[in-house]
């Protein structure tokens, strides 16, 4: 075997085996998603927002709300460096009775200069909270249309549960809010 055939095997390898590795990313790509919400819900790390249906809120109004405990939950939100947009809760904190139904806001402003869709990704602090804090209606768990130069109040429905570790009297909400169209033009 020549010189010149011998390059060529060699090429039709490593291009073979670079191939491999595009479908091989390409596919991990895909796998991302779902092994993050598994992830996600064998550690209580991140978003853990199933929604609960009308009978588990239901049980959780059963058991009626403990007036004897007050636990504060703080608000807070971020925006990538990457486009423009004004997003802030309504208020800071709310002091919140574990078993009871509450509503907060958050605002949400285009400056985009163009119509646009958004998205909001929550997040629960202390991580090990997660399990006991419950959204019931969220703007979260789905994209949000916004109008070019729209300004728009977006509420979010939750509870804690009466089973909260008594150790734990302050979690945070916290919400990252996503330019969806900036995410789709920098592919």
């Amino acid at each position: 075997m020549n010189a010149g055939e011998e390059l060529r095997r060699a090429n039709r390898s490593l291009t073979a085996k670079l191939l491999l590795c595009v479908a091989g990313s390409a596919l991990f790509g895909f796998a991302l998603v779902p092994l993050y919400r598994v992830l996600c819900e064998i550690t209580g790390i991140g978003d853990q927002q199933t929604l609960r249906s009308a009978v588990q809120v239901r049980e959780v109004a059963q058991q009626g709300t403990d007036m004897t405990r007050t636990v504060t939950v703080e608000f807070m939100t971020s925006l990538p460096t990457v486009g423009n947009w004004q997003f802030r809760p309504a208020q800071e904190t709310m002091a919140v009775h574990p078993g009871k139904l509450y509503e907060a806001h958050f605002i949400a402003r285009n400056l985009t200069g163009h119509d646009t869709v958004a998205q909001a990704i929550p997040n629960i602090a202390p991580s090990q909270a997660a399990s006991w804090f419950h959204k019931t209606e969220c703007f979260c768990f789905s994209p949000q249309s916004f109008k070019k130069g729209e300004e728009r109040v977006l509420p979010v429905r939750f509870f804690v549960d009466r089973a909260l570790p008594g150790n734990l009297d302050r979690l945070t909400l916290s919400y990252t809010f996503y330019d969806l169209s900036t995410h789709v033009a920098a592919r």
